[in-house]
């Protein structure tokens, strides 16, 4: 027998289905969280650690070699107890009972908000990523010069990203249209190519560290590559997550034409990554070689 629970706001809640973690905490202001904060302090120090890292290199290193190792694991673990206590609150609290109502604009004024400061993370990386092309550009890693940087893996898979744009797009449009079975359909496919592009850049990555012998600390180029494309690649990562928990929700039954602001959300965020990759591609990819 289940035992239902109100959580404050209104809100009845089965406590068979609930996660461990049924109070929002730590307690924000009346209706904020900290959540997003833990998480912000964890992506920052996501830097720190890979600056540590840079400083403990070389023959003689301003650091200990493991700081930066220390720090970033650290980060990781700050950073993902912030994700899930803020994709719980923000997904699955309500999980059984279906989508919330649709808020409409707000919400999506929020996540636009949100891709401005994602707009001007990757600004400040791209303006790095110029200034050390205009100040250190003769000393190139053999892939570069040689033009292997540009390779058909990185091709391929700028093209399933991109299909995987269009698959998220159609599969909104079929579910305000009430096509239920197709937007099931097609955003599983998103959620695939998605973990498809993911397996390549790793692949990518094997094959120029390995292989190649191309790494993050392979000149001012190097530290550029990585920083960026790894960077795009944990965004990746988190949509592969939010795309995972719409796509388990879709089985449920939980959206409609009239209560979709989850997939509203998660498809312009799904889209920026997109876009940005395109950016990486033209500037770290094709502009390296030419």
């Amino acid at each position: 027998m289940s035992i239902e629970t109100d959580d404050g706001r209104g809100h009845g809640h089965d406590s068979e289905h609930h996660l461990p973690a049924v109070e929002d905490w730590p307690k924000g202001f009346g209706e904020a969280s900290w959540w997003p904060f833990i998480s912000a302090l964890g992506g920052s120090g996501f830097y720190i650690g890979a600056a540590l890292y840079v400083l403990g290199q070389g023959q003689s290193p301003i650091v200990s070699p493991v700081a930066g190792g220390a720090v970033f694991v650290l980060s990781t673990f700050v950073f993902l107890t912030g994700l899930y206590g803020w994709l719980y609150h923000a997904f699955i609290v309500d999980f059984w009972e279906g989508e919330a109502a649709d808020f409409g604009f707000p919400l999506k004024l929020t996540m636009l908000l949100f891709l401005a400061t994602e707009v001007a993370t990757f600004g400040a990386g791209f303006i790095y990523y110029f200034f050390i092309r205009a100040g250190s550009w003769s000393d190139l890693p053999p892939i570069v010069a040689d033009g292997e940087v540009l390779s058909t893996l990185v091709i391929a898979n700028t093209l399933v990203l991109i299909a995987s744009s269009v698959t998220i797009h159609y599969a909104h449009h079929a579910l305000l249209n009430g096509d239920r079975t197709r937007f099931v359909r097609l955003l599983g496919a998103t959620l695939g190519l998605g973990l498809v592009f993911l397996a390549g850049q790793v692949y990518e990555y094997y094959e120029f560290i390995v292989h190649l012998g191309f790494s993050l600390t392979d000149g001012a180029y190097g530290t550029a590559f990585y920083g960026l494309t790894g960077l795009h690649g944990l965004h990746v990562s988190l949509g592969a997550v939010l795309l995972s928990i719409l796509f388990i929700r879709a089985l449920y039954g939980h959206y409609s034409a009239e209560k979709h602001v989850s997939v509203s959300t998660v498809s312009m965020y799904w889209h920026f990554v997109d876009i940005v990759w395109v950016f990486l591609v033209v500037v770290l990819y094709v502009g390296a070689i030419v």
